[in-house]
């Protein structure tokens, strides 16, 4: 009998080229794609949404989102999906989808999406022109402020986008989440957009 090994890739595996690209000079946008976290999406039962806020609240100590935004805790990250679910993100397991089953049992259905999505951060001080260009988004931090999160699409793609913490130069951090399908597709054109800015390549398995 034949033994197998997997050996598992990012869908990014082939086009992202670490390293420089577009414009010389000082990169206006960054774009680093984050390997190896866990993101788990729960939705709630009918009739069970409350139950579901309680059983978040006790396991995260937040309140789990109930509209467009994303809320941090000491270890993960719960992001607003869609009426009465979002997503868990978190690195090393603690919260994976076996860590999470008891949490939610009777108030909530869970859905692995660990590997069926594409995290990107982007950051930069062209980085909102940058996603201008492929998104419909009002990003003016006026509007569009640290957490808020909104389920849109870009370039005809379905996106998951939240604006994290910013860096500490006081740049924003933008997050998109992609279905692993299509990854490659809109990393392309990010990186058509971004290019007249000139834009610094990477990926880390740091949020």
């Amino acid at each position: 009998m034949a033994d197998f090994s997997w050996d598992v890739r990012s869908p990014l595996d082939r086009a992202l080229v670490a390293g420089p690209h577009g414009a010389r000079g000082d990169a206006g946008v960054s774009l680093t794609e984050i390997r190896n976290f866990d993101l788990v999406q729960v939705m709630a039962r009918r009739g069970k949404a409350g139950d579901m806020v309680q059983a978040a609240q006790a396991r995260f100590a937040v309140v789990a989102p109930g509209t467009p935004k994303a809320v941090g805790t000491i270890d993960a990250t719960l992001i607003w999906s869609g009426p009465d679910q979002f997503f868990v993100l978190s690195k090393g397991g603690k919260h994976s989808m076996e860590a999470l089953a008891p949490v939610f049992a009777g108030s909530a259905s869970l859905s692995d999406q660990s590997h069926a999505r594409v995290l990107v951060s982007v950051s930069g001080d062209k980085a909102r022109a940058m996603l201008a260009k492929v998104s419909s988004i009002d990003l003016h931090p006026d509007v569009f402020g640290v957490g808020a999160a909104a389920a849109t699409s870009m370039d005809h793609t379905s996106v998951t986008l939240w604006r994290g913490k910013d860096q500490a130069d006081g740049q924003a951090m933008f997050n998109l989440l992609v279905f692993a399908t299509f990854a490659e597709s809109l990393w392309h054109t990010v990186l058509d957009s971004a290019a007249e800015y000139g834009v610094t390549i990477g990926h880390s398995e740091e949020f």
